[in-house]
């Protein structure tokens, strides 16, 4: 008898510096070779948050301030077999500059519009949005 497959439980961060938004290429399947947010799958006995600050790092050396939980999104593929639940967050850039690391081929900081322009799917974008929606007047109240 095999194991039934499982979704696997995985976080972003949408990380902010001011109007710029953190990019990466990501290097790994789903989605190779596309813009997306940093993230990646949590390790055994992390937070969500303490799992979204790791990655961040991890693939960008970038330190943040979690701002809040954006939302919980569904990566289904059933042709590659993948199945991720996304808890994404919002943040607020720190420290660090955007290096390509871990799993991304690139990293970088980009105005808000040329983030959703070279972000292909349409969650992230949806996300990328909110966040801003959301948390934009945080982050520009941090650079006064």
């Amino acid at each position: 008898m095999s194991e039934p497959r499982r979704p696997i439980p995985c976080v972003g961060v949408v990380c902010f510096r001011g109007p710029e938004v953190l990019l990466i290429q990501r290097g790994k399947a789903p989605r190779l070779g596309q813009w997306s947010i940093p993230g990646g799958r949590m390790e055994f006995g992390e937070t969500a948050q303490e799992g979204a600050l790791r990655e961040l790092a991890e693939e960008t050396g970038v330190r943040a301030q979690i701002l809040g939980l954006i939302d919980v999104v569904d990566s289904i593929d059933l042709e590659t077999d993948w199945h991720g639940v996304l808890v994404d967050y919002a943040a607020r850039w720190t420290g660090g500059e955007a290096v390509a690391g871990d799993d991304a081929m690139a990293a970088a900081f980009v105005p808000l519009e040329e983030a959703l322009e070279r972000v292909g799917w349409s969650e992230t974008r949806r996300v990328i949005e909110e966040a801003w929606a959301r948390f934009g007047e945080a982050i520009n109240e941090s650079l006064d």
